[in-house]
């Protein structure tokens, strides 16, 4: 009996033992999994993309009512986030200098008039850094010296006749870098890498009018630049092709004379190529000189920059002289709206350095970067933040997805909030947006920035859902795999779905 009892024992626990293997399985396989939104889903596709897989991406998406984050990547790994840097650039001018703030531009005279309205001294233009003077923004192609026009006619009413002396210009108060650290040799000396000045005009650009012959490989045919540099050396290698459009590139350094043109331009056609202006302050005054002798006014001595005088500080300088004139520029929501809409990297820098001359009293990059980080060090979220522009085209820039949205999650609260998303560009309808999601979901529902650089990809801004709520968002992807196209195209069903949110 008792060999039997110890069988039957050792019978149940084997039983019991196998029980375990058979109905452990089946209730692991009942352990309920998450249900994911499409929202969700659509993130996870993204970031498991294969042609993401060695690529650097970060997202981050919030919601506006909540502050609460909705989805999450990577959110405070640091980018470079290629133009979406704007946002800072006019949130900041908004939020420091006021929607309302606008430079000014003055005129002195050294002496005043005679009774023959002769200036005996020099005229002196002082810069504000007003990049709205004779900017294609505000003046069609042609009325650029509508301005001059209006300041000779002005002086000439108030006496003015002749100059004995120097017309000069004087930037000095923003400097003379020339363009931000960071910038590259690709970059100096094509239109969107023109740089701040403390007395710029024509958007700082210098316009190179080429006619194109039939025979591909030949030299292509610079017929006139605008405006007029007497010094200028074009080292032109602009060849004719079959390939249609603009594929050519203007290269030189900021106050060097030197224009280097590459490329090629579509065969029997002509275009306007756009490079910049080797230095905008004395490019100014020599306008300025110019107009005024059109206008009737004599001047005996030259256009002058104070670049290469070698003179002392302008807050001194203008003590003793005379003003004749002040030239009131665009405001801040003015230029902030061609920044963002337009994504024109000048305006940006400008803004930087209104910040700085404000602030600081000298308006140079750095010290407007140093204050645009101050800003918002207490403001939002910003470790991993380090600036180095205001129009993203340095590569040098490293920023949060975090960063973003903790930026635009403070101007929703801003009393400048309504101002500043009008400056956005809208998907599927305006600006940089305008063919983004267009006819999809979320066409008309996305207000925001874009970012584009070689292997550079981002977006960041509002999103208004289907559902009635609102988001800020996010997206920075370097290094990817497939084409520009391709990749935008993956970021607009991630947009698509924040749409349906």
């Amino acid at each position: 009996m008792k060999n039997l009892g110890m069988k039957i024992q050792s019978l149940l626990v084997y039983i019991v033992f196998s029980l375990n293997f058979i109905f452990v399985p089946l209730f692991a396989q009942e352990v309920v999994q998450p249900v994911l939104t499409p929202l969700e889903e659509a993130k996870n596709q993204f970031v498991q993309d294969p042609w993401l897989q060695n690529a650097s991406l970060a997202i981050c998406i919030v919601d506006l009512k909540t502050n609460q984050k909705v989805i999450s990547h990577n959110e405070r790994i640091a980018l470079p986030p290629a133009s979406t840097v704007k946002l800072f650039a006019t949130a900041s001018a908004f939020e420091m200098l006021g929607a309302n703030y606008k430079p000014k531009t003055r005129v002195y005279y050294d002496n005043k008039l005679d009774e023959n309205g002769t200036l005996k001294g020099n005229l002196w233009v002082r810069g504000g850094g007003d990049i709205s003077l004779g900017s294609k923004f505000y003046n069609a192609e042609g009325t650029e010296d509508s301005f001059l026009e209006q300041w000779a006619d002005t002086l000439y009413q108030m006496g003015l006749r002749r100059i004995e002396g120097n017309v000069i210009g004087d930037g000095s108060e923003f400097g003379y870098q020339g363009i931000p650290d960071g910038w590259n040799w690709a970059d100096m000396g094509n239109y969107y890498g023109a740089g701040p000045a403390g007395l710029p005009i024509y958007d700082n650009v210098l316009r190179f009018y080429i006619k194109v012959g039939g025979k591909v490989g030949t030299k292509a045919t610079l017929l006139r630049i605008f405006p007029e540099i007497k010094d200028l050396n074009f080292n032109n290698y602009i060849e004719a092709s079959t390939a249609k459009g603009d594929n050519s590139y203007i290269y030189g350094a900021p106050y060097s004379y030197d224009r280097f043109g590459t490329g090629y331009l579509q065969r029997n056609a002509s275009f306007t190529v756009r490079g910049t202006l080797p230095d905008p302050e004395l490019q100014f005054v020599q306008e300025l000189k110019r107009i005024f002798t059109l206008r009737g006014i004599i001047i005996t001595g030259e256009a002058k920059g104070v670049r290469n005088m070698g003179l002392g500080p302008a807050s001194l300088r203008y003590e003793a002289k005379i003003k004749a004139l002040d030239h009131e520029g665009r405001s801040v929501n003015s230029i902030a709206w061609w920044t963002n809409k337009k994504s024109v990297n000048v305006f940006a820098e400008q803004l930087v350095c209104w910040i700085a001359k404000e602030k600081g009293g000298f308006g140079d990059t750095k010290s407007g970067i140093y204050w645009i980080e101050r800003y918002w060090s207490s403001r939002i979220k910003d470790g991993g933040l380090n600036l180095k522009d205001g129009s993203g085209l340095s590569r040098s820039n490293a920023v949060t997805a975090e960063n973003f949205c903790s930026l635009l999650e403070y101007m929703h609260q801003s009393k400048n909030a309504s101002l500043f998303k009008e400056t956005l560009a809208v998907t599927g309808e305006s600006g940089t947006f305008s063919e983004l999601c267009y006819g999809q979901t979320a066409h008309g529902r996305v207000k925001g920035k874009s970012g584009t650089m070689n292997k550079i990809k981002a977006y960041a801004g509002y999103v208004e859902t289907i559902n009635g709520k609102e988001l800020a968002f996010s997206i920075i992807v370097n290094n990817y795999g497939c084409t520009t196209k391709g990749m935008i195209e993956r970021i607009e069903k991630l947009l698509n779905a924040m749409a349906k949110y």
